[in-house]
């Protein structure tokens, strides 16, 4: 059906605060929990990837613990573990996990064994400078100040000026210290900025602090140096950036900074797999090195066969034990894992420079509008029960969804999805419960509107399809229908006003239903006759077939009101026993809509098809007939219907009023219920009308004759039937050939009435 341009529904406007809404969340901080929730999920979906380092991780692991003892832990036995490392192991670097500071130690421990594991300790970190001692920020006094509390100092929280940044905490003398003459004892950074994530989960990496002595680097990107070849240490900050650079001058890594301080981890994999995280128990290299010193060379070849794991490698020594209680969740792991696990990740991230990207805020605000704007727009596209278009709305969803997965996995850019899907989600969401709301108060509109005159399943069909009717007028193909009862006239001058009511009620009763049935819109009624449309407000493809089977249904209707009233006796005048109506059909292109002033108009139709649907019925009674249409509406009737229904070609006339030619049929009834009698008398009239065209007037009147003798209707005025098209069309050739028409007739017979 024709649509009418559509105006923009500025209400669409009142949704604007729900994607605002969302964008203000996200800026606010209070989406990040689920933010990093789907960003966890982006991680799951990617899988691990492979490590472009050697990282080995000895864990301070049950057993561990119970070989070295209670805490506080003499630092000798690490010292010792990180030689055996170095010495037999063949590795590359170690990175110790834990702070070596002055609160790790106990009134309880023998002071004298402490001082000797830290003087041990110390001798290690002087011998292998490329042992990384943590330091960490506590919310603790300062080692420098008893006044001032040790909080981190971030430079997105303020903390530019360095001479007011406090120190961490730091290994004890003598594991790290300085003399007139040397300095000993690398340290890094173990921090990570919580409150920047969001959750328990370390995501954002601290890699460097200021302070009035010196700048602390993160403990991976000491390692890290290390893995590249240069000493701890070489890093130097250009703007938002880190740089590692050779002995040379020469830049190895280029590190871009978040707050001009932080980096996001990308995890690399699970914590719990040895391909990707191979790791051993700090008590297996304990004893693995004091095998070494037996004068058993079978348990000497298995000990250094041990150690083989580690030649190359960056090593990480930290707490496993849940006793520990340094845990969290990571991407991977849903369950907490050892947190040191985050520093082997970060030095991946930098080996690999596979940094994690995030976007300039606004992306995330064309997001959540953008993607808004889409979804709601397939959301109520369709009507609020459309179920392609929410599927279509869930589609787009899913789409940015998938994009954002795939952006991840292949160029590990972060785009947001918690502002701009749940934006989507709820305006679209709320957009369709309005819809929901508006469609419910129109099919109040339309059952009002259109209850009197459409059928009830017809009513049914618009409301539940959601199809609103067009007010004004718009340009439609149906077919039009019209009835007249014949000599309606009569029947006003013999019946008194209320029977007269009566009989119409239970007339127009049984043609509406009827017309109703089969798809039909009543238009109106004008005393006696009925209007009607087939195929709007809703379309009806086969509009043409069911006005024709409508006519077929309301002869017979009348005919079973015949006999009714008939077997009534008296109550009604004779006439009324043998009531008939003519009706007439068209089909074609007319102004279909309502119709009619501000206050006051109804659903109608009106056009020249219309008029030419008037003419078939008003001259039906010239051609002998009680229902005549029009070719096009025969033609359209066979294209959806086929044979089934039995017409008779009968003239070609122009109407009154028109200039055009029209073919013109009767619908003799549907094919399965037509008599033999009568399809003999429909191909004798057929051959006679061929006779009639071609100006054989005698062999015309012939077998008109004969199919006069077969017509259903037999002329008698008991019954009110004046005469049949036979009769009609014998009449019309004794006038032809006392008249002869011109020699280049086109057999068109031009009607003098309406």
């Amino acid at each position: 059906m024709a649509q009418p341009k559509k105006r923009f529904d500025w209400k669409v406007l009142l949704l604007l605060p729900v994607p605002l809404l969302w964008g203000w969340l996200d800026t606010t901080g209070d989406l990040q929990r689920l933010e990093n929730l789907f960003l966890d999920q982006r991680f799951r979906f990617r899988g691990n990837l492979a490590a472009p380092v050697k990282i080995f991780y000895v864990d301070v692991d049950t057993r561990a613990v119970q070989r070295i003892g209670e805490r506080p832990w003499n630092r000798a036995r690490f010292a010792e573990a990180a030689q055996y490392l170095y010495e037999h192991g063949g590795a590359k670097s170690v990175g110790f996990d834990f702070v070596f500071s002055a609160y790790g130690h106990s009134e309880l421990v023998n002071k004298d064994e402490a001082t000797k594991g830290n003087l041990v300790m110390a001798r290690v970190a002087r011998k292998y400078p490329q042992t990384i001692l943590a330091a960490q920020y506590t919310r603790g006094e300062s080692a420098t100040s008893t006044a001032v509390l040790r909080d981190m100092p971030l430079r997105r929280h303020g903390f530019t000026d360095r001479e007011k940044n406090a120190a961490p905490e730091l290994p004890q003398y003598p594991i790290m210290g300085s003399t007139l003459t040397a300095s000993w004892g690398t340290i890094g950074l173990i921090d990570h900025d919580s409150e920047l994530a969001g959750d328990n989960t370390p995501r954002w990496a601290v890699m460097f602090t200021e302070t009035a002595t010196t700048n602390f680097w993160h403990l991976a990107l000491q390692l890290a140096c290390l893995e590249l070849g240069a000493p701890p240490g070489s890093v130097r900050r250009t703007g938002d950036f880190l740089e590692i650079v050779a002995k040379d001058g020469a830049v190895l890594r280029r590190i871009p900074l978040t707050h001009q301080q932080l980096v996001e981890i990308n995890w690399f994999s699970e914590w719990d797999n040895q391909v990707y995280n191979p790791r051993s128990s700090m008590a297996d290299v304990l004893i693995a090195g004091e095998m070494l010193k037996t004068g058993n060379e079978a348990e000497q070849a298995q000990a250094r066969e041990y150690f083989q794991r580690f030649v190359g490698a960056t090593v990480l020594v930290g707490p496993v034990d849940p006793l520990l209680q340094d845990l969290a969740s990571t991407p991977f792991d849903w369950d907490p894992v050892p947190k040191v696990g985050m520093h082997g990740n970060l030095i991946k991230t930098i080996i690999a420079e596979k940094y994690l990207q995030r976007t300039p805020p606004w992306v995330m605000w064309v997001s959540v509008f953008g993607l808004s704007f889409v979804v709601t727009g397939f959301a109520v596209s369709g009507g609020a029960r459309s179920l392609f278009a929410k599927v279509l709305a869930l589609l787009v969803l899913g789409a940015f969804a998938m994009v954002c997965f795939y952006q991840f996995s292949e160029s590990h850019l972060i785009l947001p999805m918690a502002a701009p899907l749940g934006a989507a989600f709820s305006t679209g969401f709320i957009a369709t419960l309005w819809q929901l709301v508006q469609e419910e108060r129109q099919k109040g509109r339309i059952k009002n509107m259109f209850g009197t005159y459409l059928a009830p399943e017809l009513v049914n069909r618009m409301v539940e399809s959601e199809s609103d009717p067009q007010l004004g007028g718009h340009e439609e193909v149906i077919t039009a229908y019209f009835s007249d009862i014949q000599s309606f006239s009569t029947f006003s001058e013999l019946m008194p006003a209320s029977q007269l009511v009566d009989l119409m009620n239970e007339y127009l009763t049984v043609c509406t239903d009827i017309v109703q049935e089969e798809k039909g819109t009543l238009d109106k009624y004008i005393g006696d006759a009925v209007v009607a449309i087939y195929g709007a407000p809703l379309p009806v493809p086969d509009h043409a077939y069911r006005a024709c089977v409508a006519t077929i249904r309301v002869q017979k209707g009348i005919e079973e009101l015949r006999k009714k009233w008939r077997s009534e006796g008296q109550k009604w005048p004779p006439i009324v026993h043998y009531l008939r109506a003519r009706l007439g059909l068209n089909t074609g292109s007319a102004i279909i809509g309502n119709m009619g002033s501000r206050s006051r108009f109804s659903y109608t139709m009106m056009g020249d098809n219309v008029n030419l649907a008037a003419r078939m019925e008003s001259g039906a009674k010239s051609l002998g007939v009680y229902t005549m249409i029009t070719e096009a509406t025969k033609l359209e009737c066979e294209k959806h219907g086929g044979d089934k229904v039995v017409f008779r070609f009968l003239d070609k006339i122009v109407v009154k009023g028109r200039t055009l030619p029209v073919p013109v049929y009767e619908v003799i009834g549907l094919r399965d219920e037509v008599s033999q009698a009568t399809f003999d008398c429909l191909g004798l009239h057929a051959q006679a009308v061929a006779c009639y065209l071609r100006q054989d007037w005698d062999g015309a009147l012939a077998l008109f004759g004969q199919s006069a003798a077969l017509e259903p209707y037999q002329p008698s005025k008991a019954h009110y039937i004046e005469s049949n098209p036979s009769l009609i069309m014998t009449e019309r050739c004794l006038y032809f050939k006392k008249h002869p028409p011109a020699p280049n007739w086109d057999g068109v017979f031009t009607m003098k009435e309406k």
